[in-house]
């Protein structure tokens, strides 16, 4: 069940994207929360308001704050008349949004009329941190000309307007739009699943390249397909469903305390042996020659350098594209620095995917 409390609100931190951050007086303590102002209305200091207190009672890294619910002093709102999908269907949360297969919108023709993605590069991460890295591989490799998508998923968080990262790309210009599926909602485009969203993607945003992955808070079980980014292998299959070109960014990493993360994660062993039954291009980054080593023989073992094209690619200029733009990122706590092979490999499909570009 949900644990709801009432609490008040305190200070007002920061406001982006429709999303306040707040601080609340909550059973005696104040604490974080977070506002949807366009689902519940703006917050101001000394409201009352309902929240879902669950996550950070029970000491959640994923969701760890309180998200307010009811605002007791928000004004009666109307729904705008445009769009008629919901998204988080029969859920007190439902959330009203004009997508782009619908009757109405202006986009849905070209929807309706798609044929294929003509080969159009899409790359495929499992974690929200590979973002960043990616599109400054596309960027970086072609000055700037080419456009990107970013098409947010819906096995973590469904706002896109939770992640900094997002906006901070946008307004820096390595993103060009976005496209949010299934029961992720707020991109700038709406679409029902992934196919449509992809399609969105090439028609309507009319990207050169195109990067698939979740939004923040991923959950993970220690168990083999008990994990959010087994998504991958379904969106490999659609893109190549679609007639577009498959990348996919395995996660690696030499410096996750667990063993199975070690080198090529199992995660990403476990998409490429068993859930991705169309074939994809698999990018490894430049590496020390023991690293290397290690991950090729992985891929060797469990058969997805059969099923699969082993690619290497230079991730290095992506990083230092996110350094000259003074972009930030983080995976687990750790810093490009300190898990390097982990943003090289998402910064290498970048690149690579800009190659496959056709001018």
């Amino acid at each position: 069940m949900i644990r709801i409390r009432k609490g008040k609100v305190t200070e007002i931190i920061r406001c982006s994207q429709g999303v306040t951050e707040i601080k609340v007086e909550v059973e005696g303590k104040i604490e974080d929360a977070l506002n949807y102002d366009f689902m519940t209305g703006p917050v101001h200091l000394g409201d009352g308001v309902t929240l879902n207190t669950t996550a950070l009672h029970k000491e959640l890294g994923t969701g760890g704050y309180h998200f307010v619910m009811a605002n007791a002093k928000v004004r009666k709102t109307d729904v705008d008349e445009m769009g008629h999908i919901m998204k988080l269907r029969y859920t007190p949360s439902q959330v009203k949004c004009f997508s782009v297969e619908e009757e109405l919108n202006p986009h849905r023709a070209k929807i309706a009329d798609f044929t294929s993605l003509l080969g159009t590069p899409v790359v495929v991460g499992t974690l929200h941190s590979m973002l960043a890295p990616a599109a400054a591989g596309v960027k970086k490799a072609s000055s700037g000309k080419l456009r990107v998508a970013y098409v947010m998923t819906d096995r973590a968080a469904l706002p896109i307007q939770i992640s900094r990262t997002v906006a901070e790309l946008k307004e820096k210009g390595l993103i060009d739009a976005t496209v949010t599926v299934g029961n992720a909602f707020g991109g700038d485009f709406e679409a029902v699943n992934i196919y449509t969203g992809l399609i969105a993607a090439k028609e309507v945003i009319e990207a050169d390249v195109v990067i698939v992955t979740l939004g923040p808070g991923i959950v993970g079980t220690g168990t083999k397909y008990g994990f959010s980014g087994i998504e991958q292998g379904e969106i490999i299959n659609a893109v190549n469903i679609l007639g577009g070109k498959a990348i996919a960014i395995p996660r690696i990493s030499f410096t996750d305390p667990r063993e199975r993360h070690t080198g090529i994660s199992h995660h990403t062993l476990t998409v490429l042996g068993k859930i991705a039954v169309t074939p994809c291009d698999v990018v490894l980054p430049y590496m020390n020659p023991i690293k290397e080593n290690f991950v090729n023989k992985q891929l060797m073992k469990s058969g997805a350098a059969l099923e699969h094209r082993i690619v290497m690619e230079d991730g290095e200029p992506a990083l230092l594209y996110l350094i000259e733009k003074d972009i930030v990122v983080t995976t687990m706590g750790r810093s490009m620095s300190q898990d390097k092979e982990y943003f090289l490999t998402a910064g290498a499909a970048g690149i690579l995917a800009s190659k496959y570009v056709v001018y």
